[in-house]
């Protein structure tokens, strides 16, 4: 079968080494969202879409895992890369390790996550193909989302379980169904011993799709893998564990990291939390991005990191000045960077009265009203998450 053109979409530096991102059956690119932005600093990174998933076309099955392969190549050779790493995810990995023993040209170095070189028994692929032609993907969205995480972390994230869900059930059934076949037939135990690609391989102790031991499989087959088995994840391990993935995966590609750039996004992300950054970053565009990297390193890298004051004094400074300058669209974002950083809402509101004084009270007035609308918020997450109640 000839190549298919997936989709696929291309971030980071354009003279950085290439990272390709191969995804999970019944997943698109979006799962690899939180890791991205923490990997798109150091590595051009290329993430796709499976044939029959996502935006990519849905050719007529069945499909090989050399068609998956080779779409891969066809995609490499469309961005004129010659060599890249490859990272994937279950199927993505099935496809990491036939590239490396069968186009090893064109891999730098693999990263092989809760996959297997044999994933039986076929019966169980051929069933699921039927179920999913027959009924279409969201059929077996019961079945397959309880391996993909963790209890703890499927409790704790109801809003990203039911977009899971969704992804999954938007995956077009033929396409699916063929992805299917491709693991049933899939055997690629004999060709571990001739992967050469430096390799990691990752696994999620709580992987009811592919457990440890076929994590294990593979270390022991490809000569000098790494294996690293992360306590509480599950078979989207990456997806549910991206900082501590991230970094095994730029220790692994030996990225040589930017001190102040990573300490900036460190402090960033402490102080103005996870998401609100995730989201920053991920807007980035090429006119924004020497913005971006300007603030991250020289605001947060070079100035929130100096030892001279500590946070608290720092946030303190941050809401006084901002009030002065009537800049309203950022004092909510640093009140609850104040709150991260230990100030309570007695501290908050001595700092802005403090402010009136020399700012004048019209602007602090604003200030006072964005603070305490910012304060209620966070009490009202805080008691929906003492009382166990999803945040909406």
């Amino acid at each position: 079968m000839a190549a298919c053109e997936v989709h696929h979409v291309v971030e980071g530096p354009a003279g950085a080494p290439v990272l390709v991102l191969a995804n999970s059956l019944g997943s698109t690119t979006t799962i690899w969202d939180a890791l991205v932005p923490r990997l798109a600093p150091h590595l051009r990174v290329v993430r796709y879409d499976l044939r029959g998933h996502g935006r990519s076309p849905v050719p007529p099955g069945p499909y090989t895992l050399a068609d998956l392969g080779e779409d891969v190549v066809a995609l490499l050779d469309r961005l004129g890369v010659e060599r890249a790493s490859i990272c994937g995810i279950s199927l993505g990995g099935m496809t990491g390790m036939w590239l490396g023993a069968h186009a090893p040209e064109r891999v730098e170095r693999l990263i092989l996550c809760c996959t297997s070189a044999r994933l039986g028994p076929p019966e169980r692929w051929s069933e699921r193909a039927a179920t999913v032609r027959s009924q279409g993907t969201e059929a077996v969205a019961g079945a397959v989302l309880p391996n993909w995480f963790s209890a703890r972390f499927a409790a704790a994230e109801p809003e990203f379980m039911a977009r899971m869900r969704a992804m999954l059930a938007s995956t077009p059934a033929d396409g699916y169904a063929a992805c299917c076949g491709v693991i049933e037939h899939m055997d690629l135990r004999d060709a571990l011993p001739g992967i050469a690609a430096p390799t990691l391989v990752i696994g999620g102790r709580e992987d009811g799709a592919a457990p440890p031991e076929h994590q294990l499989g593979i270390a022991q087959g490809i000569p000098g893998a790494r294996l690293v088995v992360l306590p509480d994840a599950a078979h989207l391990a990456p997806v549910e564990q991206p900082a501590v993935a991230s970094r095994l995966i730029l220790e692994h590609l030996g990225v040589a990291a930017d001190p102040a750039l990573d300490a900036g996004l460190a402090v960033r992300r402490a102080v103005l939390g996870e998401a609100h950054v995730d989201r920053a970053i991920a807007r980035t565009t090429p006119f924004t991005a020497d913005f971006q990297d300007f603030i991250t390193r020289y605001a947060w890298g070079g100035i929130w990191t100096r030892p001279g004051l500590d946070r608290r004094t720092r946030s303190c400074i941050t809401l006084a000045a901002l009030t002065a300058l009537g800049r309203e669209g950022e004092i909510g974002l640093h009140v609850r960077g104040a709150v991260r950083n230990g100030l309570s809402r007695e501290e908050i509101a001595e700092v802005l009265l403090h402010t009136a004084v020399y700012a004048g009270v019209p602007a602090t007035n604003a200030a006072f009203q964005i603070a305490q609308r910012v304060l209620a918020e966070l009490e009202a997450e805080a008691d929906e998450s003492a009382n166990g109640e999803p945040r909406s």
